[in-house]
């Protein structure tokens, strides 16, 4: 089994982290920072709790003037270089967000994540001042670093995966499209997989301005296709008709014949396997996303799940009729519950045929 991602910070990382501050500042008490970090807690505290506990032990070995302190660690920025440094930018999230420091901060922020990220640190900044900090937004977002254009893009996304939600933005992402707007065709892979994954959030709360904005997108060049494409993701896979039609899938009703899907058994315990069948014939070519997806019974009501099983383009006279196993083993992101379970075939997002299966536990 692969160690946790916090395992990261081993005692020799912090005695390599501690020396390098040393040369930068010889008051530091380099042997009593790793103790202090590594205390009785440490063992249980996960990443993000032990990148907040390195920050902060670090804002207390440090000299206790910001600037002074956030120099030195200016002064070692090349020394301090990928993911396991993420507490640097957090430093300044804890102890520069006041506004007499925003200024230095921000300038700082702009440094440390050339090296590491500051995707996360400057979220406190945007809460508190959203129309400031999202002029200096627009202003990173034209920077000729690609490292400086992504935390333009990702730093402002609403729904960041481990980062505060900014809820101003999911009620309006206006100033957000703006920002997107400038990095649309960026040149960056980096950077447009950060401009997708800002699209997907907002999708998820403001689902029309994402249709409009693909919409006027579409065409501009490849670079902003392929974000257009990876931007509405969710959208595809709810089906939302006019996503669909902007990507060439086509009502599926006039395309498709004899549409089934069937299970090797008409009931199942939870933690085995069913084997499905799926088939159908493919009147004339067309586009389609084939996907199954199930009604799962939860504690309230149903919740449907959606699974890809192909996405392509058929050619006319095609007949298909594949498996597919589907494990009702319960995970940590799905407990399964007994009942009566429908499992539907979807084509384009549309229904074209169902069965059911009894879950028993």
């Amino acid at each position: 089994m692969a160690e946790p991602l916090k395992a990261i910070y081993t005692e020799d990382f912090l005695k390599g982290f501690a020396f390098k501050v040393k040369q930068a500042h010889h008051d530091f008490d380099e042997r009593k920072f790793v103790d202090t970090v590594m205390d009785a807690e440490w063992a249980e505290l996960e990443l993000k709790g032990r990148i907040r506990r390195i920050s902060m032990v670090l804002g207390s070995f440090l000299p206790e003037n910001y600037p002074e302190a956030l120099g030195i660690l200016l002064a070692i920025q090349d020394q301090c270089e990928g993911f396991p440094y993420l507490f640097i930018p957090d430093f300044v999230e804890v102890f520069g967000v006041e506004p007499e420091h925003e200024e230095i901060s921000l300038q700082a922020l702009e440094q440390f994540t050339k090296r590491s990220t500051a995707e996360f640190a400057i979220r406190p900044f945007l809460i508190r001042a959203p129309d400031r900090i999202m002029k200096r937004m627009v202003e990173w977002a034209q920077s000729d670093d690609h490292h400086v254009r992504r935390l333009a893009s990702e730093g402002c996304r609403p729904r960041l995966p481990w980062g505060q939600a900014i809820r101003q933005f999911k009620e309006d992402p206006s100033p957000i499209l703006e920002v997107l707007e400038l990095l649309k065709a960026d040149a960056s892979l980096y950077v447009r997989k950060s401009v997708a994954n800002n699209l997907n959030d907002i999708a998820k709360d403001n689902p029309n301005k994402v249709i409009l904005t693909a919409k006027r997108w579409s065409g501009f060049s490849s670079e902003t296709d392929w974000i257009i494409r990876h931007g509405c993701r969710t959208l595809l896979r709810s089906g939302e008709p006019e996503i669909m039609a902007l990507f060439g899938y086509e009502e599926a009703a006039e395309m498709l014949a004899d549409a089934r899907i069937v299970t090797d058994r008409h009931s199942v315990n939870i933690g085995e396997a069913v084997t499905m069948t799926y088939s159908f014939n493919v009147k004339k070519q067309a586009k389609l996303r084939i996907e199954y997806a199930i009604d799962f019974i939860k504690k309230r009501g149903i919740s449907r799940k959606k699974f890809l099983l192909s996405d392509r383009i058929f050619t006319a006279g095609e007949s298909i009729a594949k498996e597919r196993v589907h494990n009702w083993k319960d995970l940590t992101t799905r407990v399964h519950y007994p009942g009566i379970h429908r499992i539907v075939l979807l084509a384009n997002g549309v229904e074209v045929a169902h069965t059911n299966l009894e879950l028993i536990k």
